[in-house]
């Protein structure tokens, strides 16, 4: 296994610290003044296990080991007190993430959803959302006369999984959009 050092480092790489999984949120590398002084490279990580993110700053000599993570391809099914059910689609197994797991993203999640999961030692740990879903409204405020003239032309609209967004003043009930999951803006009609 390929070790990765520190100077190698780049946003949403994947490393292994103190055996445990973490991604890279943000790097920044700090070149001291002094003769002789080593580089230092300073990140932002987050631990894939519990979610926590920590800053910590590493020698550019220190490296890293690659940690046991794949991406599998796999499809939400339904969401009930016990969870959001999920299926794999290569092994075709069901896997239960907690509501607390899928917090941030459980406004995306729509029943037949294709998504990518992350699996540290075969078992599922995370989810990797499609850059953008295609979502209905089901409500949205009516466009009042005048509303372009203070330069939004937006109104607030609420999509099938009750994420609350912005929509251009033209989309009625019923249409589909397309949503960023990174962003949480509309891009559009789907």
């Amino acid at each position: 296994m390929a070790l990765i050092a520190a100077n190698e480092l780049k946003r949403k790489m994947l490393i292994a610290v103190d055996s445990q999984p973490y991604v890279v949120l943000e790097v920044f590398f700090a070149s001291p003044t002094a003769r002789g002084a080593a580089t230092m490279v300073r990140t932002r990580l987050r631990q894939l296990l519990t979610g926590a993110v920590m800053e910590r700053s590493f020698r550019s000599s220190e490296k890293f080991e690659e940690p046991d993570i794949e991406l599998s391809p796999a499809s939400f099914l339904y969401n009930d007190a016990h969870g959001f059910h999920f299926m794999d689609e290569k092994s075709y197994e069901q896997f239960t993430f907690a509501e607390e797991a899928v917090e941030p993203d459980r406004g995306y999640l729509k029943e037949g959803l294709s998504l990518q999961v992350l699996k540290y030692n075969g078992a599922p740990v995370s989810l990797q959302l499609p850059q953008y879903v295609e979502l209905a409204v089901v409500s949205a405020d009516l466009g009042l006369r005048g509303d372009t003239a203070a330069g939004g032309a937006t109104k607030q609209a609420t999509l099938e999984t009750g994420l609350s967004v912005r929509v251009p003043l033209f989309i009625k009930e019923g249409e589909l959009v397309r949503v960023n999951t990174q962003t949480g803006e509309v891009a559009g009609r789907a």
